[in-house]
């Protein structure tokens, strides 16, 4: 900074020199010497607003410290990123890790789950009956345990599609496997391989389906599903901030599924409740914790049969984004089932989020989400 300051100064003695020799030659005629002060002071101003343009404006996050999730960048260092969470990453095979994207049951009969914790990315929406799913996926982690799995459902195709993940569940619904099938997807379903399954006892059916990591990779290996090749959400480093978005407030179906996210500044993340309960992950014990919070606002409506939830995901729409203590309102955008998502801020501009875990929540209603300090 010293070294750029110092040369601004240099190029402004200059200009002043410069100026003082013009004006000494045509002092004369005073017309001249107000064309060329005039002259000096847009020099100067030019000069000023150079060394401005250099300086990263409050609010905004400088080129260097973007995160374009490109593993190359950091080969250097021996450090890779990893194009699913942002993260870096010691092993370069991880990043080229196949994606895997389970089903997960929020039923209250499968609370606490296993290995939401570890999990890059969670997009979660209604089923039926007021209740929710998550589908979660995973690359550089690989939780021991992970579960209950349950059904797919049309709508949570469409946000695997684009990481090129296979998916792993118990059955779906008819459009759901129809579209499995339609749409080339790599299809893990416990119907066709029962073995890499489990039903644990101390849970009931249908939530009590579970399944290991080195199963599900055994299955995409088995398969050939050996690596996604995708772009990713576009990420940062973290910028904490005075919070302004310190407890978030779902409203999803009922007091049963209605969410809260309160903010903890000594990890930048954001704590899940869920039924006015810490949400925990039963295979570590934490607490689920997202760096970032993205309420989407989607059309949700149901089905002919009038049971099953359906959501309008592609297309575009309006988004809030919660991350280091603070709401950033945005739009979405998906052009096409196997498109990814692209996210912009209020203005147009890319917006890019913090490396870490990512919660998605589809929301039907603008005031549905509340938040405060």
């Amino acid at each position: 900074m010293k070294k750029m300051r110092s040369s601004h100064l240099g190029l402004l003695t200059l200009a002043s020199r410069f100026f003082d020799t013009l004006q000494r030659k045509i002092l004369k005629h005073k017309v001249y010497a107000v064309i060329s002060t005039a002259i000096f002071l847009g020099a100067v101003f030019g000069v000023l607003l150079t060394f401005n343009r250099d300086t990263n404006p409050k609010g905004t996050v400088a080129k260097s410290q973007i995160n374009q999730a490109d593993p190359s960048q950091s080969a250097q260092s021996g450090l890779f990123v990893s194009p699913l969470t942002g993260q870096t990453l010691a092993d370069k095979s991880l990043v080229d890790h196949q994606v895997t994207a389970v089903m997960i049951d929020n039923s209250l009969p499968a609370r606490p789950q296993s290995g939401l914790s570890q999990a890059g990315i969670i997009f979660e929406a209604l089923t039926e009956g007021g209740i929710t799913r998550f589908l979660a996926l995973y690359q550089e982690s690989a939780p021991n345990i992970v579960g209950p799995i349950r059904s797919a459902r049309p709508y949570f195709l469409d946000y695997a599609l684009p990481f090129d993940a296979s998916i792993a569940h118990v059955g779906g619904s008819p459009q759901a496997l129809i579209d499995i099938k339609a749409l080339g997807m790599k299809d893990i379903d416990q119907t066709n391989n029962e073995s890499a399954y489990q039903r644990v006892a101390n849970k009931s059916a249908p939530s009590n389906v579970f399944s290991t990591f080195s199963n599900l990779d055994a299955l995409n290996t088995k398969q050939r599903y050996l690596k996604s090749n995708f772009i990713g959400f576009k990420h940062k480093t973290d910028v904490a901030q005075t919070p302004t978005a310190g407890t978030i407030d779902f409203l999803i179906s009922s007091q049963f599924y209605n969410s809260e996210f309160k903010y903890n500044s000594s990890t930048n993340s954001y704590l899940r409740f869920q039924g006015g309960v810490k949400q925990i992950d039963a295979l570590n014990g934490q607490q689920l914790s997202p760096k970032v919070v993205i309420a989407l606002f989607v059309s949700q409506a149901y089905n002919p049969d009038g049971l099953h939830t359906s959501y309008n995901t592609t297309g575009q729409g309006k988004m809030y984004v919660f991350q280091d203590g603070i709401m950033s309102p945005g739009n979405w955008k998906k052009t096409d089932r196997k498109n990814q998502l692209e996210f912009t801020d209020q203005y147009g501009m890319p917006m890019n989020i913090n490396a870490g875990q990512t919660w998605v929540t589809l929301i039907s209603n603008d005031g549905d989400v509340t938040f405060k300090p």
